[in-house]
């Protein structure tokens, strides 16, 4: 069996979604494009608010390359999401809101999720 290191590290990281210098329709109306919108935000916060900000950020951040590793694992394996919830006693709907990063599965969860796609779990701690 060959062994795989199932981190977020490892996982193949999407295209970016938007181009640079694209602009949302709001932005278009209003003459200023969503970088300079959000860094004007972003200015006003106090430092209570930056860190709870930065805090949602890095949370949502981990929960999609989390999400992805899913993804990534289940269709490596050349399974769908029904046919890796049967094989770890869970729900289809559990596997698609790991999928789409609306929940994270726990550690008993990701152990049978890489045994299911005939991998190992190996979890690592790096510096940020």
């Amino acid at each position: 069996m060959k062994t795989v290191i199932v981190t977020s590290a490892t996982a193949n990281k999407p295209p970016a979604a938007r181009k640079k210098g694209v602009k949302t329709a709001a932005a278009r109306r209003s003459g200023v494009d969503h970088r300079t919108a959000r860094a004007k935000r972003q200015a006003a916060l106090t430092a209570e608010q930056q860190q709870t900000y930065d805090q949602a950020y890095y949370d949502a951040g981990r929960a999609m390359d989390l999400a992805e590793l899913v993804y990534t694992a289940r269709t490596g394996a050349g399974l769908t999401q029904t046919q890796l919830a049967a094989a770890m006693k869970t729900s289809q709907s559990a596997v698609a809101a790991w999928e789409n990063g609306a929940r994270m599965p726990g550690i008993e969860a990701r152990e049978r999720l890489a045994a299911a796609c005939g991998k190992r779990l190996h979890i690592t701690i790096t510096a940020p």
